[in-house]
């Protein structure tokens, strides 16, 4: 049967279901690599490119169709206005997310396994580019929870995916050279080495963090009749117990544009004690909405302000708006249709007594490339990661596991601490190890006090970003056609 296309297909989106199974919340990562090595069995029974980009496409389809199936989630908040849309947001994204996969196969059909891995990891990669990028459900990420992940220190997310992807390869030729059994006794003895154990006691001299979920829900977030049960909220959290070094909010958290919130800011700062205030805001010049984030002293006065420069596509504006604006389109920001304005791209900011931190609103966390160009590794290296975000939009199931998962990814990558919060959850405290130190679970209202893990030295991937990985999988492309031209010499001979 896997010489016909569709029962090949059919079996290909079935293994990419199964793969997936491997991202969060499941974090079953041993049934993703045989997934895998399936796909590839399954590809080398494709006798043409058309029936091998089919088969990519169909495992892709599978794997996104599972790990993207949050998607849905944000057309239900308001089911009867939006609910219609929802199958067929899914199916657009897994879909159209597959068509990296399919394009993969295509290219290298009847080529060698390795020109197929450098291939696959570069569309990976150009898939956080492309169209703004989404580099969601990548399947390097279903190493996050293991000590392998400490290898994207060295090379990102990228670098997992290869070891994700070159295990299958190695375990399927193992029958040719026994020298291929060599990667997967390296990841064994990596999975001992890298473990990094539980995390440390704090120093007692440690910035204490207090991280506030009200958990709003969605649907109710807007409601004027809830609005001052959700403040109410805020103040609460913010004022128990001990004054701390910083408090955080979470995204949009107060309703109203920053210059209709003088009072609820100044209830805030109150509340605070003393402590700067941490959260996000929508905030507007002239005509122009931002998606914002403040830093707000002990004097209530605006210490530091960022404005979210990546923003979700058709959520935060609508691509091409200028144009949509023609046609009877209109947003909220000046641009008509446009939706928010972007800022200027990611940068730090300053936190009064606890230095330079590293803003980021929602969306933005999972971009691994732009987060690299805003760190630097001298002086003006972030202390810390801020990220607030709205996760209530991912409903209960596997999107705000998969993002705080990927916030995760970050802090490994950069060996740099994370405060995140959330309006719904999940909230916590990671370290620069990947490693939860505090949390706040999903679609609970809570505030937690965190002591801030120290900050780690900037590690490889920090510092050069992708090249490295370019470089290897230029390398990895070139060998794998230099075997295939061997291979056909040999044939012809």
């Amino acid at each position: 049967r896997a010489a016909r296309p569709w029962p090949r297909a059919a079996a290909a989106g079935l293994a990419g279901l199964v793969g997936a199974l491997g991202l969060a919340p499941w974090g079953l990562w041993w049934l993703s690599l045989p997934a895998v090595a399936l796909a590839l069995v399954l590809r080398g029974h494709a006798t043409t490119r058309g029936g091998a980009f089919l088969t990519g496409w169909a495992f892709g389809a599978g794997w996104f169709g599972l790990g993207l199936s949050w998607i849905v989630e944000p057309f239900l908040v308001d089911v009867a206005r939006h609910g219609w849309m929802a199958p067929f947001a899914l199916l657009f994204l897994a879909g159209g997310l597959a068509l990296f996969w399919g394009a993969v196969f295509a290219a290298a059909h009847r080529r060698g396994a390795a020109l197929l891995v450098a291939l696959w990891i570069a569309a990976e990669m150009a898939r956080g580019v492309v169209f703004t990028g989404f580099p969601w459900a990548m399947p390097g990420h279903v190493f996050i929870d293991t000590p392998v992940a400490q290898l994207a220190a060295l090379g990102g997310a990228p670098l997992l995916t290869l070891i994700a992807l070159g295990l299958p390869v190695a375990a399927l030729a193992i029958g040719r050279s026994l020298w291929l059994a060599v990667p997967a006794l390296a990841c064994m003895a990596a999975w001992v080495a890298l473990d990094p154990g539980p995390a440390p006691v704090p120093a007692p001299d440690a910035p204490v963090v207090r991280l506030v979920q009200p958990n709003a829900v969605q649907a109710l977030k807007w409601d004027p009749d809830w609005l001052p049960v959700f403040h109410e909220r805020l103040m609460s959290l913010t004022g128990q117990g001990d004054v701390p070094a910083l408090v955080v909010w979470p995204e949009t958290a107060l309703p109203w544009l920053l210059d209709q919130s003088g009072e609820a800011l100044a209830q805030g700062v109150a509340a605070a004690r003393g402590a700067p205030l941490a959260l996000g805001i929508q905030r507007r010049e002239g005509a122009r909405y931002y998606n914002s984030a403040i830093v707000v002293d002990a004097d209530g006065a605006i210490a530091s302000l960022y404005d979210k420069s990546h923003l979700v596509p058709f959520g935060e504006y609508v691509p091409f708006g200028e144009t949509a604006a023609r046609f009877g389109i209109h947003g909220l920001a000046a641009s008509e249709g446009g939706g928010y304005t972007p800022g200027p791209g990611l940068h730090p900011v300053s936190v009064p007594g606890i230095g330079l931190a590293l803003p980021l609103i929602c969306y933005e966390g999972i971009f691994a490339r732009e987060i690299n160009d805003a760190t630097t590794t001298g002086a003006l290296r972030p202390r810390l990661m801020l990220l607030m975000t709205n996760d209530a939009w991912f409903g209960h199931v596997s999107g705000p596991y998969q993002h705080f998962a990927q916030a995760r990814l970050r802090a490994i990558e950069q060996r740099m601490p994370m405060a995140r919060v959330a309006n719904t959850g999940v909230s916590g405290m990671i370290d620069a190890m990947g490693r939860v130190t505090a949390r706040i679970g999903l679609d609970e209202m809570g505030a937690v006090d965190a002591a801030l893990p120290p900050r780690g030295a900037a590690p490889a991937y920090a510092r050069w970003g992708d090249a490295p990985m370019l470089a290897l999988l230029l390398a990895l492309g070139l060998a794998g056609m230099r075997r295939n031209r061997l291979d056909r010499g040999r044939a012809g001979a």
